[in-house]
């Protein structure tokens, strides 16, 4: 697959990689939020961050 028709995704990926391989110490810390959703779809951050909405409320306002 050429770079012309790598996909959003595939880019983000590549240029993840090539800044893991320069600095070394980024990647001893491991992944964080934006490897969690850079990896999802839209529609699956909406689901996880309503999840978490909800769950908060629903911890408001049980105590």
């Amino acid at each position: 697959m050429s770079r012309k028709n790598e996909s959003p995704e595939d880019r983000r990926e590549r240029l993840r990689q090539q800044d893991l391989r320069k600095n070394s110490s980024s990647a001893y810390n491991g992944g964080g939020l934006q490897d969690l959703v850079g990896g999802l779809g839209w529609k699956s951050t909406g689901v996880i961050i309503l999840i978490i909405i909800v769950l908060f409320l629903i911890v408001l306002f049980a105590f």
